[in-house]
Order: C-alpha cells, then structure tokens, then sequence
C-alpha cells in the first residue's frame, strides 16, 4: 500500500501521481469521505472522554453511597451514541482501505512517461539474432516434430494453455531449472528455499495480488495457489523486524505458477507462451531503502547472466509509468528474440516495490538508534522455463528440424542435439 499519511498530505500530488499510471483516482471523493470519517472520528472521541467523566462520577458517588440513576441514564445514552458513531466511522474506513488498497504504487521519478507498453524505452540490446536461410518454425511444430510436446494430450486431461512434456524436452525443462537455481545460489548469492504452493489470503494481500487480481488466481477452500513464487517469497519477511546487519534477504525458489490469465483471451493461444500451469525460478531480495535500487540493477544483471551463458539474443525495456505492475515503482523487462514472430518477447520482470509490499505485511528494519523503518521489496524472474524452452528451441534449431543444445546445458543433458522422430 502506498504510505496513507503521505497520501492524504498532498491528494492533489498523489492523483497526479496515480494518473501517471493511468489510474482514475478520486481525490475530492476520498477527501469528502475523508473529511467526514475525521468529523466522527473526533466526535467519537469526544463521546469516550464523556464516557469516562461519566464513570468515574458513578464510582464516587457509589462510595458516598448517593443515588447514581440519573448518571446511569446519561452513561447508556453516551453508550448508545458510541456505539453508532462507531459503526458509522468503521463504514467510513472501511470506505478509504477499499479506495487505497486497489491504487497502485507511486512510479519512481527515473521511470519513462506514457500510459502503454508503447512508451517503454529499450536500454539495451545483447546478443547476434540468428539469420537462419531455411523458413524458420515455431517452438509448437518443434516440440510436436521432436515427440516432446503433446497439447492433446493435456487438452483432453485440463483443457487449453497446458502442455504435456516429454522425452528429452522435458528433461531439457528439468535441467534449466536445476541450472538456474544452483547459479543463482553458488554464483549469486541466494538462499534457496522450498515453498508452499498454496498460500491464504492474507499472504496474497501481502504481496498485493488481492484484492485487486483475485479473478486472475486459483482459489479454493480460503487458500490460492501461488501465480509466482514471489508471493511466498516476500511473505518470509511478513511481521518481522530485521536488523540491518540480517539485509539483504536473497532468496531464490522454482515453483509452479498458477494463473486464469484472466482478461487474455486471444493472446498467445498457441503454443507455451501464456499457460494456466509454468514454472519459474524467482529472485526475492529484501533490503534496506538506501540500497533497493542498487539492488534492482543488481537482480537485472543475474538475469540476464542466464540468457548470455545460453547465448540467447535479447533486450532489455524499461517499462513506462502506465505499463508498470501493481507493486512495482520501477520495473526492468528482459525480452528475448523469437524467429517464429521475428520480434523480442519478454521472458523475465525484475522490479523494485520499494515499501509498498513491506507496508502491507509490516516488514520493518529497526536500527541502534531504536528507529524503524519499512524494507523495500524486489522480485526477478530467473528465468520463466517454458520461455527459455521456446527460445532454445527457436534460436537453436537446424534445416533438419533438430535442435542444437547451448553448450553450457550439454554436460548436465547428456546430450548435444535433439533429432526429430523419423
């Protein structure tokens, strides 16, 4: 959540901010429920100071053994009107959590101008695109021509967007996620952890999915299964206070992710670019504020490091104030080159949500002086799986319909090529 004093110091600043992000923020309405929550809130005040006179009047003339009827008349009829003008400022925050828990947080003043992925600037590009002189398939006639791809299989057990891995393309999925985590643990640093997959509510509120993506999420029974790993990630941190000498928290998981994809129909439909059911090897660190943005640039190159040791062309985006997710306050997007749709299509997020996430689960640093202040949060993926499956097996492929293994990948493999099924 965005910080509610700062918020509602400036309402005219915050809106600008929030129309930045293209958001429709009411500010004369927040500050009209505002205004009559602070009114009642006073009042109610006023009534439990009277309250209290009431009652220690009652307990003297008790002790004096003189009549208290009229004074236990006057404490019901305060008690009666507490009462009310309790519910009636319950009703009125609940009113201003439900406005500020769907606003997202407030962009970073580096992040470009624009309310669409058409204002997203490229930072760089790494990496030789391939100039192949065959006609080029995509990762669904590969898979399917190689016998390691079945999507009938899995629309006949789950429906559309799931796929049925097999033979040495599943092992291949197996061996890149076994490959990023120990990068990510011996050459960068991580803790690896095993989480749940299945997380309550509160968690999802954390780390700013609910309420605002609750049509996007599996639930069942009060309990969601996790859309990224970041959710159980970041909630490690949930109602701790840290030391500063226990940050930064970097922790690294390979998770199945569960999404409904809501509000993408006609998106991506073939193939495994945009499933209900992928894997993910996520980067959650938990710093202190000073050092949040240090570290995005830091979690940006880990994860480009695993498309350079795949020699996999790419870009990196840095994504426009209106493109930004929820919890993000700066974003960076790795987009790697795909032949089939000769353009650059993104595999990995990485961003920095500086408190917002910290604020909700009341993630705190405390230091000598006895201060405390909110961490900052930030995730990457290190990588998506099915994404870096469908890039090798695009960029690598050969005019026979094999495909060639980054070398890197061979030794863990056991293999250097896959040949297509005769």
């Amino acid at each position: 959540m965005n910080c509610r004093k700062q918020m509602r110091k400036d309402l005219a600043l915050f809106a600008s901010k929030m129309a930045e992000r293209g958001e429709n923020f009411n500010a004369q309405e927040y500050k009209k429920i505002l205004d009559e929550w602070s009114v009642v809130t006073k009042d109610l005040e006023s009534m439990q100071a009277k309250r209290n006179k009431i009652s220690k009047s009652i307990g003297l003339m008790k002790k004096n053994k003189e009549d208290v009827t009229e004074l236990m008349q006057s404490m019901q009829d305060v008690n009666q009107q507490i009462s009310k003008s309790s519910d009636l400022a319950n009703g009125l925050k609940n009113k201003l959590e439900k406005v500020e828990v769907n606003l997202p947080n407030i962009a970073h003043h580096s992040v470009p101008d624009g309310l669409d992925e058409k204002s997203n600037v490229v930072i760089s590009k790494h990496g030789e695109v391939v100039e192949f002189d065959f006609d080029v398939f995509d990762h669904v006639d590969l898979g399917e021509s190689l016998n390691g791809m079945d999507f009938d299989v899995s629309r006949n057990m789950s429906g559309a967007r799931f796929c049925f891995y097999m033979g040495k393309i599943a092992k291949l999925h197996r061996v890149l996620a076994n490959w990023m985590l120990d990068l990510h643990v011996e050459k960068h640093g991580y803790l690896e952890a095993n989480t749940p997959f299945l997380v309550n509510k509160k968690s999802l509120f954390n780390s700013g999915q609910l309420p605002k993506f609750e049509n996007d999420l599996f639930m069942y029974d009060g309990l969601g299964l996790i859309p990224t790993a970041e959710v159980s990630l970041v909630n490690y941190a949930a109602d701790k206070i840290f030391s500063p000498q226990e940050l930064p928290l970097k922790l690294v998981a390979h998770t199945p992710c569960f999404r409904k994809e809501a509000g993408s129909y006609g998106k991506d439909t073939r193939g495994i670019i945009r499933m209900h059911q992928f894997e993910k090897v996520e980067l959650v660190q938990i710093v202190l504020a000073e050092n949040s943005y240090d570290a995005l640039e830091e979690i940006c190159n880990q994860s480009q490091s695993v498309l350079q040791k795949l020699d996999l062309p790419y870009q990196v985006v840095a994504l426009a104030k209106g493109d930004l997710g929820f919890c993000a306050a700066k974003t960076y997007d790795l987009e790697v080159w795909l032949p089939s749709q000769n353009c650059y299509r993104e595999i990995a997020s990485i961003s920095n949500c500086e408190g917002f996430q910290a604020r909700r689960m009341k993630s705190r640093v405390k230091f000598a002086d006895k201060s405390i202040e909110n961490v900052h949060t930030l995730n990457g993926s290190g990588l998506a799986i099915s994404r870096t499956l469908v890039a090798i097996l695009e960029n690598y492929q050969n005019k026979d319909g094999s495909i060639t293994m980054p070398e890197i990948l061979r030794p863990m493999l056991g293999f250097d090529k896959i040949n297509p099924v005769e």
